[in-house]
């Protein structure tokens, strides 16, 4: 990859991490939503840990568990949702 396309994929990168991970001004980060992402990524670690030491696998019961997991992040979010901090007026010129 040359150095130009690899700049802009890591700024391409930085911003998607930056806009998932901020609220709706892009500069405060959002408790709710790092907590979500980090308990989807405990979600699958257990999962791991489950096959490795059970070697069983339901996929309706694993994606019945994903879907609370998920629901229960975007509940979360939606209940905060008018304590977002809104994007700063632009200057007049």
């Amino acid at each position: 990859m040359s150095d130009n396309k690899e700049k802009t994929f890591m700024t391409s990168l930085k911003d998607m991490l930056r806009n998932t991970f901020t609220g709706k001004d892009n500069q405060t980060l959002d408790l709710g939503r790092l907590l979500w992402a980090k308990g989807v990524f405990v979600y699958f670690g257990l999962t791991v840990y489950d096959l490795y030491n059970n070697g069983k696998f339901d996929a309706m019961d694993w994606a019945t568990g994903l879907g609370i997991v998920l629901a229960a992040g975007g509940a979360a979010l939606a209940m905060k949702a008018k304590t977002e901090p809104e994007q700063p007026p632009a200057p007049k010129k």
